[in-house]
């Protein structure tokens, strides 16, 4: 298995520090969500729970999901709105129900290209029609590949590529490159974003 599809790995990197990012939501999901109207939102690589803790606080009903159960404990232990649903799923493996949310969020999570596009179509089935799909990752000129963690960033969706797979029941409203707002000791300088609505 590559280490960053492994739960362990995602575990170990969680137990290894109280809190592993800011609690704030990511930049580009307040940017782009804020004005969308509250329904059912699909959170894919939840983590810590900011991302779905900020949704459910706009009344948006959550199903946050990650691979590590010590990330989803942490998570839970956070959340005081009711809203959301703490769930641990592979959803490369294992795909959300068809058609399901108004919105489903990819902020920073490594899909990893599969044959026929697999675990992303089954992402994309996952928006309801009039839905909307947010893929945010980070730029390519910002990672490095890392071979003893079985991490090469060419082995995974980019934004831009996913527009490309879109059928013609999609309409493609935000696909850049944009300068990010890091916080301070980051070496990421641009997020890469796409977002698409479903018409049926």
């Amino acid at each position: 298995m590559v280490v960053w599809m492994d739960p362990l790995h995602w575990d170990k990197m969680y137990r290894s520090r109280d809190q592993v990012f800011s609690g704030e939501p990511n930049g580009v999901l307040v940017a782009e969500v804020t004005e969308l109207p509250a329904g059912r939102a699909l959170d894919v690589g939840c983590g810590e729970g900011a991302d779905a803790l900020w949704l459910a606080g706009r009344g948006w009903q959550v199903t946050a999901v990650d691979i590590s159960p010590v990330a989803l404990q942490r998570a839970a232990a956070a959340d005081t709105t009711g809203r959301v649903t703490w769930t641990n799923a592979d959803l490369i493996s294992t795909p959300p129900p068809a058609g399901a949310f108004d919105l489903v969020s990819v902020q920073y999570f490594p899909l990893v290209r599969q044959p026929g596009h697999a675990a992303l179509r089954g992402l994309l089935d996952a928006v309801a029609p009039g839905g909307t799909f947010l893929f945010a990752s980070h730029d390519l000129a910002d990672l490095t590949p890392r071979p003893e963690e079985g991490f090469d960033p060419r082995d995974y969706y980019q934004p831009s590529e996913v527009a490309g797979i879109l059928g013609d029941d999609w309409t493609v409203l935000v696909d850049e490159t944009r300068p990010r707002a890091t916080p301070a000791g980051t070496h990421h300088t641009h997020d890469t974003v796409l977002r698409a609505r479903r018409s049926r």
